[in-house]
């Protein structure tokens, strides 16, 4: 039987953002325009890694707590590099893990004066002290009460994968936030289609069991949304 989403409904899972808002702001446009012929419920799920590596986290945080196309329902996935900010938030001691995978890109955009902690050789804590008070509150609240997973019809969206052999209600989260071979390379079944993001590839990959749509935004220019109506599947992606 072909998986599909409820009758009436489209759904338009988008990858993994990285800080590129103006990738961002184009594929909206793309999905907005894909989307206006009076279809009674749009969905957006978005599939996390919103922030990190890329030059404009706070624009895309911005945009996805604010600013977003009228007339869509949404959902916000957690991914791991949210999971990499909220940790340091928590505990300082995680900076320069944060810093080499990205941070520092995501505590320019939002003013944080780097170089003056570096020259100053500043602890730990005075960072995370310097990235709270250029954080906007409607920003924390937004990265706080993010989703782990979301099903539609015959779909489960998370950010990077799921656990084989493992019960969908019974997934450990940072299974959901951080797996990669173990769930790449299965050909198992997982009950349903998994729509995810995490692992880059040129191009979005169709698996009987999977369809895997981070295609390296930050780098490759090319920020892919998949689209889900009854049991059609498409793809809307800026251009490289």
């Amino acid at each position: 039987m072909e998986a599909t989403v409820p009758d009436g409904q489209v759904v338009y899972a988008i990858g993994d953002i990285h800080g590129r808002s103006d990738l961002l702001t184009e594929l909206l446009a793309l999905i907005e325009s894909d989307a206006a012929g009076g279809i009674a419920a749009k969905t957006l799920v978005f599939l996390g890694d919103y922030v990190d590596r890329g030059p404009d986290s706070r624009g895309v945080i911005e945009l996805l707590s604010a600013n977003l196309p009228p007339g869509f329902a949404t959902h916000f996935l957690k991914g791991n590099h949210e999971q990499f900010l909220l940790d340091f938030l928590d505990d300082p001691s995680w900076l320069d893990g944060w810093l080499r995978n990205g941070g520092e890109q995501t505590l320019r955009s939002y003013g944080a004066d780097i170089d003056g902690l570096r020259d100053r050789r500043a602890p730990p804590a005075a960072w995370r002290d310097a990235f709270l008070e250029a954080l906007p509150e409607a920003h924390l609240r937004f990265l706080t009460t993010l989703e782990l997973k979301c099903v539609v019809g015959d779909y489960v969206f998370v950010h990077a994968g799921l656990r084989p052999g493992v019960p969908l209600d019974r997934q450990a989260p940072d299974d959901l936030l951080w797996i990669r071979h173990e769930f790449l390379d299965s050909e198992e079944p997982f009950g349903k289609i998994v729509v995810h993001g995490h692992t880059p590839e040129r191009t979005p990959v169709v698996r009987p069991n999977r369809i895997g749509i981070d295609t390296g935004a930050v780098f490759s220019g090319s920020l892919t949304a998949l689209r889900l109506e009854n049991g059609t599947r498409a793809f809307l992606r800026t251009a490289p």
